[in-house]
């Protein structure tokens, strides 16, 4: 195991909030593996490269020695983490998520080794639990504490309800640490109050409380918002590489920087044009997660469908309209890039790609949004500089 002080160095690196460095540096300096904590929610059937910047602090904890300890949390899942949102998530029933948790697994195993993790459900310890103990969990923390949060506070401010049951979601997730018993917990700069609830609890529970540590929070396809599924602006870990290619060629050149530095873990050459600069990005990026020689494959193909322009021959995404009848471009569009690419546009942003010349169909530029289209099968409708879909 490498020196203490070597230790902090890296793991500290790259992250946002560490509480408290010097409490990692004493729990370092003990020179045994420390249980480092990561729980995720299988509330869809995806893990996407959002999930991958704290996944890859794991890792490295693990290539120091010590022991990663991933969290399934099929009980808090079911609620879902109010963190961020302004509304109540869907709730999700039991059977829902077990069956997500079971691709959670092996896409974790992209980037975690699975000799070295123990996986636990928190459900091992939360289903068993008694109702008296459940109020015992509650007296811990006050409702105060709990609406000191931002995202409870909007949500106050504009007037959207707060289920009773969302306020357990930081208690639930606060008890996983004191099970595990765990001297690290990490998550995203969203999880900061949760993550905080475990050190209360363990303090509480006369247990050393955990060190934590959050990581950036990696911005989705949109340039707005998070990467999120529900959001539509994903790119899951186990899309096949021409997909994934595709959707990384689809960020903008403002992103990039950040997506180098939280997914690659390097800084972007500035000498290399940001064309090149993309391509090399998303290449790599193919190539972790699936192989060299496919992401090798899945650059020519898109060099093929639009620096070479020769689309026709090109394989795309297929595009099944889910009206036979004509109709305006603007609404294939939209539905083109949700159906095809799992990208959400809104009307507005596909009026400003048909009016700025981006969209053709069948090599012809549409440039009038209100122009009714009747798409043969086989045609190839182009979407924007970096997407194109084949009418099926």
């Amino acid at each position: 195991m490498a020196s203490f002080t070597h230790q902090l160095e890296q793991l500290i690196t790259g992250s946002v909030q560490v509480h408290s460095t010097w409490e990692l540096k004493k729990k370092l300096s003990l020179g045994v593996p420390l249980r480092v904590k990561l729980g995720v929610d299988p509330t869809s059937s995806d893990i996407h490269l959002g999930h991958t910047v704290v996944l890859q602090k794991l890792r490295q904890f693990q290539d120091l020695g010590h022991h990663a300890l991933l969290i399934i949390g099929d009980y808090t899942a079911m609620i879902g983490d109010p963190s961020g949102r302004s509304v109540m998530r869907p709730p999700l029933s039991h059977e829902q998520v077990l069956e997500h948790a079971r691709t959670y697994q092996s896409q974790a195993f992209k980037v975690l080794d699975p000799k070295r993790t123990e996986i636990r459900f928190n459900s091992e310890w939360l289903a068993p639990m008694r109702f008296a103990e459940v109020i015992r969990l509650n007296s811990r923390i006050t409702l105060q504490q709990i609406l000191q949060r931002e995202d409870f506070r909007n949500r106050i401010d504009q007037a959207h309800p707060i289920h009773l049951h969302e306020l357990q979601y930081p208690l639930m997730q606060g008890w996983d640490s004191v099970m595990v018993q765990a001297d690290v917990e990490l998550g995203g700069t969203d999880q900061l109050f949760n993550l905080l609830v475990g050190r209360d609890l363990q303090r509480e529970e006369q247990q050393s409380e955990q060190v934590v540590m959050t990581m950036p929070l990696l911005v989705g396809l949109d340039g707005v918002q998070k990467m999120s599924k529900s959001l539509g602006n994903f790119v899951g870990v186990e899309e096949d590489p021409s997909s994934m290619f595709g959707k990384l060629m689809s960020i903008s050149d403002s992103l990039m920087h950040d997506y180098y530095r939280l997914l690659l873990g390097e800084i972007c050459d500035h000498s290399l044009h940001p064309m090149e600069a993309k391509k090399t990005l998303a290449e790599r990026i193919v190539s972790r997660y699936h192989t060299t020689q496919l992401a090798e494959e899945a650059r020519r193909e898109f060099d093929l469908r639009f620096s070479k322009r020769d689309l026709e021959a090109a394989e795309l995404p297929e595009y099944f309209p889910t009206t036979n009848r004509p109709h305006d471009i603007t609404s294939l569009v939209v539905e083109a890039f949700q159906q095809s690419f799992g990208i959400s546009k809104s009307r507005s942003d596909a009026r400003r790609l048909i009016e700025g010349g981006s969209v053709t169909w069948s090599g012809e530029k549409i440039s009038d949004p209100k122009r009714v289209m009747e798409l043969r099968v086989g045609g190839v409708l182009k979407l924007d500089r970096k997407n194109a879909v084949r009418v099926k």
